[in-house]
């Protein structure tokens, strides 16, 4: 089945998929630039995405080991050739997670920074470590137009003070047999470079394991093979022109002080313009209190997983912690948005913007669907597949007369006809039920 851009007329709720339910496609691609809402009640929001964004997962996207699809294991993720590899597509934009370690008995404050073990003032970093002066990275942080693809990656910091991308808390290598478990912050650079892929030829670091949600463990083996990386090297080879965004990520089993957390923010806020989002509600509203120049996401799994703050459990908290809290919008687990189509047309109208994440992201169709939906990028993991998906179904929609669906009451409603099938769109309507049931 060959799907195009189409014109949609009336799609049914998705867990309720019709026969003869029908398609609809925007009729032209959105405008190539982020855009800055000045003097209307849109202030709050502060900017909307210029069009349909696709972000990479940790560069060319995330390994799963434990997976039979080549493309999962293709590149090592989070490497510098992740992101070189990633970035022949065409990207304007860098996401990179930034997990913060502290210890609550010895936070302190030395010469008006905040330091903890295993962490680091970001902007002291950049300016001690990077060669690049603090405007030309402010100015890096400052690219929000043309926003078509980017990464979505993550840093730690090691014992000695640099910051590294690496997803996982631990890292694990094998010894005689045995598995070695180590905290990443608890490493040296040097200790952390001696795992994996080296840069010097002939030389031979650390087996690489990687444990799954579940607990299963598996030899870290990929098609390409590339030593982990530094941020320094993020800012000194890749592009100038590619923006940074950064989601802020806690500890759930610790719960933070809102000086604490202030102290945190104000030390990445200086001089640094930056996107930011985090699935912590607390931090996301302190990170707008602190600041109103830069926008602020709430990530959300819409109650994919239930947690004592009732906030992070459901599409509706999430709207709610936006809209009194002035934040831009909400990432969401992409199932949660198709569970409830109808919390799109309220996002909408509540002038939040909406992205989403999950692995049902890296199926064409499900973009595809979340483009007519109205929802304005998508954080994937088959960068290069997601990428021609999106360029030809976002170009076809040029010549489309339709203004986008957008929903109401459970469904999704159009203003044009169709042009799928009604096969393939029956087709379609029961493969994403079953996805988002899976």
């Amino acid at each position: 089945m060959a799907l195009r851009a189409a014109n949609v007329s009336d799609v049914p709720k998705l867990d309720q998929v019709q026969e003869n339910a029908a398609l609809a496609l925007c009729s032209s691609r959105l405008i190539t630039q982020c855009v800055n809402i000045e003097g209307s009640d849109d202030t709050k929001r502060g900017f909307k995405f210029g069009k349909f964004v696709v972000m990479g997962h940790r560069g060319s996207g995330m390994n799963m080991l434990q997976s039979c699809d080549r493309r999962m294991k293709s590149v090592k993720e989070n490497s510098i050739l992740s992101f070189i590899s990633a970035s022949k597509l065409p990207l304007d934009f860098i996401e990179f997670d930034v997990q913060l370690f502290i210890n609550l008995f010895s936070c302190c404050h030395v010469c008006g920074r905040v330091c903890w073990p295993g962490s680091l003032d970001f902007v002291s970093f950049l300016v001690r470590f990077s060669t690049l002066s603090l405007s030309k990275i402010a100015r890096r942080w400052l690219h929000f137009g043309d926003l078509e693809c980017g990464f979505l990656t993550f840093v730690q910091v090691t014992k000695d003070d640099c910051p590294v991308i690496f997803h996982d808390n631990f890292i694990l290598t094998e010894h005689k047999g045995e598995l070695i478990e180590k905290r990443v912050t608890d490493l040296t650079l040097d200790e952390f470079r001696s795992y994996g892929p080296q840069d010097e030829v002939g030389s031979e670091g650390k087996s690489l394991f990687k444990k799954t949600k579940d607990g299963r463990i598996f030899e870290w083996k990929v098609e390409e093979d590339a030593p982990f990386c530094t941020l320094q090297e993020v800012f000194q080879r890749i592009d100038d022109t590619m923006g940074f965004n950064i989601e802020l990520k806690f500890d759930d089993n610790i719960i933070y002080k809102e000086e604490e957390l202030k102290h945190i923010l104000q030390v990445i806020l200086q001089e640094r313009p930056v996107m930011f989002s985090s699935f912590q509600p607390d931090a996301a509203l302190l990170m707008r209190k602190l600041q109103s120049t830069y926008p602020v996401f709430f990530l959300t799994n819409g109650g994919s997983e239930t947690y004592t703050d009732v906030r992070r459990n459901s599409l509706d908290e999430a709207i709610k912690v936006c809209t009194e809290g002035g934040l831009q919008g909400i990432v969401s687990e992409v199932k949660a948005v198709f569970r409830n189509p109808g919390a799109v047309t309220i996002i909408k109208e509540s002038k939040l913007s909406l992205i989403t994440y999950g692995q049902l992201n890296n199926v064409p169709e499900v973009v595809h669907m979340q483009h007519l939906m109205g929802i304005e990028g998508v954080i994937v993991d088959l960068v290069h597949e997601i990428t021609e998906a999106v360029s030809h179904f976002v170009d076809a929609a040029k010549d489309g007369e339709g203004s986008g669906l957008f929903a109401e009451e459970g469904k999704i409603q159009v203003k044009t006809k169709p042009r799928f099938s009604s096969e393939e769109l029956s087709f379609l309507m029961k493969l994403i039920s079953e996805f988002i049931q899976s």
